[in-house]
């Protein structure tokens, strides 16, 4: 909406969050189940420009590893890709993930192997190698996005980042891993402009790691995020033990995103996890 484009946003039905949508006369709100895909080109009344692939059903708990569930989500990806066909859009950006890599040590690439370790993850890896062919088939392009660890306003209640903010807050104590594991986190916003960027600037076929490309141990996001609050909040790092599949190293390469796209990330840390609580207590107030 920034930069002057019109933008239909297509939400799922009875989503609580289309509430939050900006009011503006370029926005438009389009209630369509992931399902339902395939009707979207009649929902829309005029021809698109480039379309965006969010929704995925099942991303966290349990769930990661439904695997017929994540099975739909690709049948989901596939249908998206030909509604945004149908209405003639140039380029079909996907959201992909992190997961598609499975744990690795370094740092990470397009061109890094894949063994992702649950369905999610394995879904994800799938979804974007066959609705690159089926964009290619159509005559549209294609990139895609891998995305790390995006934090900001109007993230979901049960990221780390969201769940820390929620427990100091209230002036209680997270129960937290050691935080020796080191991470990429982005703010939103950046990753915003990363994902416009792609759909100006990108290659079509290119996969881009989307983070910050910088890693710190998670301890330090975790004390920089309580001195935002109060300095004299204790931190329960070290009560949880890793899991069995923790990935103790995650950090994207944005070399080739940086030089295809002109995409560098412009939010610190300590600014965006501001903003990020300053909006929690807004949402504290209002509930």
């Amino acid at each position: 909406l920034a930069e002057g484009v019109t933008v239909y946003a297509v939400t799922h039905q009875g989503s609580a969050r289309a509430a939050l949508l900006p009011q503006d006369a370029r926005l438009h709100v389009v209630p369509c189940d992931a399902a339902e895909l395939a009707a979207l080109p009649e929902l829309i009344p005029e021809k698109a420009d480039a379309f965006f692939h969010f929704a995925w059903a099942h991303t966290i708990g349990p769930g990661r590893n439904d695997m017929p569930a994540q099975i739909e989500n690709i049948r989901y990806t596939i249908a998206a890709c030909r509604a945004a066909a149908q209405l003639g859009c140039q380029v079909f950006i996907g959201a992909g993930s992190q997961a598609e890599y499975g744990r690795v040590e370094g740092v990470l690439t397009a061109q890094t192997p894949c063994f992702p370790e649950n369905g999610y993850g394995m879904a994800k890896l799938c979804a974007g190698q066959m609705s690159r062919t089926e964009a290619a088939a159509l005559g549209m392009d294609h990139v895609w996005a891998r995305i790390l660890s995006v934090y900001g306003p109007h993230d979901g209640p049960n990221t780390m980042i969201s769940a820390t903010i929620q427990k100091l807050l209230a002036g209680q104590c997270p129960d937290l891993t050691a935080g020796e594991q080191k991470w990429d986190y982005l703010y939103s916003a950046d990753a915003a402009d990363a994902l416009y960027r792609m759909a100006c600037h990108g290659r079509s076929g290119a996969v881009y790691p989307v983070g910050s490309g910088t890693a710190r141990p998670l301890r330090e996001y975790i004390e920089t995020l309580r001195d935002a609050i109060d300095l004299a909040l204790p931190l329960g790092l070290g009560k949880i033990p890793y899991g069995p599949q923790q990935v103790m190293f995650l950090q994207a390469d944005i070399t080739q995103l940086a030089a295809d796209t002109g995409f560098a990330p412009r939010t610190a840390f300590v600014d965006g996890i501001r903003a990020t609580i300053a909006w929690a207590k807004t949402q504290k107030q209002t509930n």
